[in-house]
C-alpha cells in the first residue's frame, strides 16, 4: 500500500481489536502528535518554499486536530481517559533511521517530510485492517476508521509532494533523489515494523507498534 514494502502481520488487527480501549488512547495521542509535528515544521522552516509549505502543513494540522477531537469524543462516549502518551517506539525508530541516510544539503526537512509520509502510509494500512476486523465487532468504529482512509492517503501524498517541492530548491536534490530517499526509508520502515511485531507478540494495542 502506497510506498510500504511490507504489510502488517495478520495478528496485529486481531490483537488491536482485543484491546480497543488502549488502541483508542494510542490513536488519540497519534493524532495530537501529528498535528504538533506539522505545526512545528512550519515554525522551524517558515520561509521554505514561500508559503506553500506553511499552508499545506497548516491544513494537515487542522485536519489532525479534527481527528484528535473525534477520537476524544469516542473516548468520552466509552468512559475512557486520554492519560499520558504511550511510548512511540515506531516513530522514534523511523526518525533515527532517517538520521542515518547520507547527508545532503536540504535533507533535514526533506527527510522529516518523508518520515511523516511513511507514518501516514502505515496509518492508512492499519486503518484499512481495522475496518475489516471491526466489521462485525464494532460498527461505530468500523465506520470511523473507514472514513479516515482517504485523509491518511491524502496526507501521505501531500508530504511526498512537499518533500519534492523542497528538494527542487536545493542543488542536486531533484525529485528522483527525493524518491530514492523515500524508498530507502521505506525499506528501513519495513524492518522496524517487523522487529516490533516480533518483540510485542500479542500485545499490539497501538496504531503503529
Amino acid at each position: 500500500m502506497l510506498c510500504l514494502t511490507v504489510p502488517s502481520d495478520e495478528q496485529w488487527a486481531v490483537a488491536a481489536v482485543r484491546s480497543l480501549p488502549a488502541l483508542l488512547v494510542d490513536h488519540a495521542h497519534c493524532e495530537m502528535k501529528a498535528a504538533t509535528n506539522a505545526l512545528s515544521l512550519v515554525g522551524r522552516y517558515p520561509e521554505t518554499a514561500g508559503n506553500v509549505l506553511a499552508r499545506a502543513l497548516a491544513d494537515i494540522a487542522a485536519e489532525e486536530v479534527l481527528h484528535f477531537q473525534q477520537v476524544l469524543a469516542l473516548l468520552d462516549a466509552r468512559g475512557l481517559v486520554l492519560g499520558a502518551p504511550p511510548v512511540d517506539t515506531y516513530a522514534a525508530s523511523l526518525r533515527h533511521a532517517a538520521a542515518g541516510l547520507p547527508p545532503h544539503r536540504g535533507a533535514s526537512l526533506v527527510d522529516r517530510l518523508l518520515v511523516a509520509a511513511l507514518i501516514e502510509a502505515r496509518s492508512c494500512e492499519r486503518f484499512k485492517l481495522l475496518t475489516a476486523a471491526l466489521d462485525q465487532a464494532d460498527t461505530e468504529l468500523c465506520d470511523f476508521y473507514a472514513g479516515l482512509l482517504a485523509s491518511e492517503a491524502r496526507h501521505y501524498r501531500t508530504f511526498v509532494d512537499l518533500a519534492c517541492e523542497v528538494g527542487r530548491g536545493e542543488p542536486a536534490m531533484d525529485e528522483p533523489t527525493v524518491l530514492s530517499r523515500l524508498a530507502r526509508l521505506a525499506t528501513m520502515e519495513a524492518k522496524i515494523v517487523s522487529t516490533l511485531a516480533h518483540a510485542h507478540g500479542g500485545d499490539r494495542a497501538t496504531i503503529h507498534g
